[in-house]
């Protein structure tokens, strides 16, 4: 019987101070920190496994190379290069979406393996794959737990928005030229508003806030996917969302790319809010959002209902690896 393999497996440790530091500083970290929160990039390994426990779809994780049956359909997501290396079988590989970061650090990663489709989230980040990896490249979203994000019955509204912070390149600059202006405006308007912050929160922390909050204003340069602001449309909270419309990422003159179309929120449409490029359409735009918040004429669950569940993408990701097999 055919079987899914799926591989992802975290970055191994390396000794940074002194040899054999790697064993025990997770355990360090670990008591100082607490348990480590799943990245973006778990969160597609999990919620691709839920998608698959919803359909039935049995699979197995993380098998050693040897132990892969000549039948057996592999899906290596990531994270790193490292996850495929020592790939000494023959089966049909799908990649995927985090082994790379760009396709520049290993062009010949589908000549050194049986690579036949390389996976990105949406359109724009696929469109960086394809001068390297051509025809390979497909778009497939993971799905979202609309079981577990979800609005809560009937529940006062006490906050006007919740801000959600991901500015991550020249974050000095671009918190005193956009978020702090927007900060004020709020404050100007005499609207309330939470703020919360990328990777310094709980998942119950920002659930508790979209309970509180009517709205959301996303600020992050771009996003592959952006689950957390899919979260948010799935508990019914529409976005009121800056999208610069190019690739903004810190990184990205090192692989050449110097202007690339991008995205903060590739899977969007009316029912999901509304978007500005700018700190002034920002301002022009507010009132626009605020009309139409009150109108109830944004729908953004049904959106996520129709496009990304954890069923139909996982249904998605079983059509790919049946092609890539045939």
């Amino acid at each position: 019987m055919t079987r899914i393999v799926l591989i992802y497996k975290q970055h191994p440790e390396a000794d940074r101070w002194m040899p054999g530091d790697r064993y025990w500083r997770p355990i360090i970290r670990r008591l100082v920190r607490g348990k480590p929160l799943p990245s973006g990039v778990d969160k597609v390994f999990i919620n691709l496994c839920l998608g698959l426990d919803r359909l039935g779809i049995s699979y197995a994780v993380n098998l050693p190379f040897r132990k892969v049956r000549s039948d057996d359909q592999v899906g290596i997501l990531g994270r790193g290069r490292h996850c495929i290396e020592g790939y000494d079988i023959s089966n049909p590989i799908v990649a995927g979406v985090a082994v790379l970061q760009h396709p520049s650090e290993w062009p010949t990663l589908c000549q050194d393996y049986p690579v036949v489709k390389y996976l990105q989230h949406s359109e724009w980040t696929k469109n960086i794959m394809v001068p390297y990896f051509g025809k390979r490249c497909e778009v497939w979203p993971v799905g979202i737990d609309t079981e577990t994000w979800k609005p809560e019955a009937a529940q006062y509204k006490s906050t006007n928005l919740l801000i959600y912070d991901k500015i991550l390149s020249d974050y000095e600059r671009n918190h005193a030229d956009l978020m702090l202006p927007i900060l004020d405006e709020l404050k100007k308007r005499k609207m309330t508003f939470e703020v919360i912050r990328y990777g310094q929160y709980l998942p119950s922390d920002f659930q508790k806030a979209l309970g509180r909050c009517r709205a959301m204003i996303f600020l992050s340069e771009n996003e592959s996917q952006g689950i957390a602001y899919q979260e948010c449309l799935s508990s019914g909270v529409p976005i009121l969302a800056w999208d610069r419309g190019w690739w903004l990422d810190r990184n990205r003159h090192k692989s050449g790319d110097i202007k690339v179309p991008a995205t903060s929120v590739p899977y969007f449409d009316e029912r999901c809010g509304m978007i500005f490029e700018n700190l002034w359409r920002f301002r022009e735009r507010l009132d626009e959002f605020v009309d139409k918040l009150k109108a109830g004429m944004f729908k953004p669950r049904d959106f996520i209902l129709d496009n990304l569940t954890l069923e139909k993408c996982a249904k998605k990701y079983v059509a790919i690896l049946e092609e890539a097999n045939c």
